[in-house]
């Protein structure tokens, strides 16, 4: 079955036609150039961006496809985390369909199915060698999201750990502003810390030794700190001082990331891990996951399914499809902290 899926839980418009986990057309709008001036994204403006795009978006995909509206045999809509008003635009755009079209509409968890991300192929291509089976152990890691999970299957999801703060990508983000690096934080870091060295600066392992949770508030502090302390206000952008702060942040992140996801696929006794969400798309952080995980299998996104997109929701939209899990009706409401659901 044919499904068209909208994204619009943050600062990326995106549509794709997906028939079961193969993608066959995909568009997505970024809206980087209207925050960057902000250092963020601003609810507002990002709204009313999704309702420019939307539209032409799912126009897009359907030419792209070759295919028109009565084609399509389901509707998949991120309810769920996101911005409230963002969230508004395509479901609402969905539930419009829905109605005009008779089509059934499946809301889908933004966070689950970035944990899905890496069984996605494209059309005309084979699925990737070595996937794991299930149950394997995700951890999701974004702007707004660092969550570990248990995966039973598809449909089954039960929560490990999760941060108690800041997320991962929100410490890219705010360490990048505090060291004077612009936005967005985790691409202009992992740039610096290419020619930094990882050990220049002390920086803290938070809740190493305590459970499955995150906290980044305290590396974010420490970055803070050093900063203010070697005065790096007065250094060039292209310091070797701030390239060696990066990269110590960055070597701490990740160190964390894949050790804490290292002792749940320990404790669970799973033979796959699944690394996702928009943070995966860290250089450094996918070659500690090749190299730590090498005894097990390791799902890995391509790059831009990293990012926010529409394949994902699709395809975990077509599942739910298929076995009647969280089919909408017109009265279904944007869910701005919807903890994935454990069916």
């Amino acid at each position: 079955m044919l499904v068209l899926g909208l994204e619009s839980s943050c600062d990326e418009t995106a549509a794709a036609l997906v028939d079961g986990r193969t993608v066959v057309a995909e568009a997505v709008r970024s809206q980087l150039d209207l925050h960057r001036v902000y250092g963020g994204v601003v609810p507002e403006i990002a709204s009313r961006a999704h309702l420019e795009a939307v539209d032409s978006m799912v126009g897009e995909v359907l030419a792209g496809a070759g295919v028109g509206l009565g084609d399509v045999g389901g509707l998949a809509v991120t309810q769920g985390p996101g911005l409230v008003g963002a969230l508004l635009v395509a479901m609402g755009f969905a539930k419009g369909l829905s109605v005009a079209r008779g089509i059934p509409m499946a809301g889908v968890n933004h966070v689950q199915a970035h944990a899905l991300a890496p069984f996605m192929v494209r059309a005309g291509e084979e699925a990737a060698g070595g996937l794991p089976g299930f149950p394997l152990v995700a951890l999701v890691v974004s702007g707004g999201h660092t969550s570990l999970f248990l995966v039973e299957s598809p449909l089954r999801f039960r929560t490990l750990g999760r941060t108690l703060d800041d997320a991962a990508g929100e410490a890219f983000d705010k360490s990048a502003k505090l060291m004077g690096l612009g936005y967005p934080g985790g691409r202009v870091i992992e740039e610096m810390a290419r020619e930094g060295d990882p050990r220049a600066f002390p920086m803290p392992r938070p809740l190493w030794r305590k459970g499955l949770d995150f906290s980044f508030s305290g590396l974010k502090t420490q970055v803070q700190n050093v900063y203010r302390e070697r005065d790096m206000d007065r250094e060039p952008a292209d310091s070797q001082a701030l390239r060696d702060l990066a990269a110590s942040f960055q070597e701490a992140v990740v160190d964390v990331l894949i050790h804490k996801l290292e002792v749940a696929a320990v404790m669970h006794g799973v033979r796959g891990v699944v690394l996702a969400g928009g943070v995966a798309a860290n250089g450094p952080l996918r070659a500690r996951a090749a190299e730590r995980f090498g005894h097990l299998a390791l799902g890995l996104p391509r790059k831009a399914w990293c990012a926010d997109n529409a394949a994902m929701i699709g395809y975990l939209g077509s599942l739910q499809l298929g076995s009647g899990q969280n089919v909408l009706g017109l009265g279904a409401e944007a869910k701005p902290r919807w903890p994935v659901p454990e069916f």
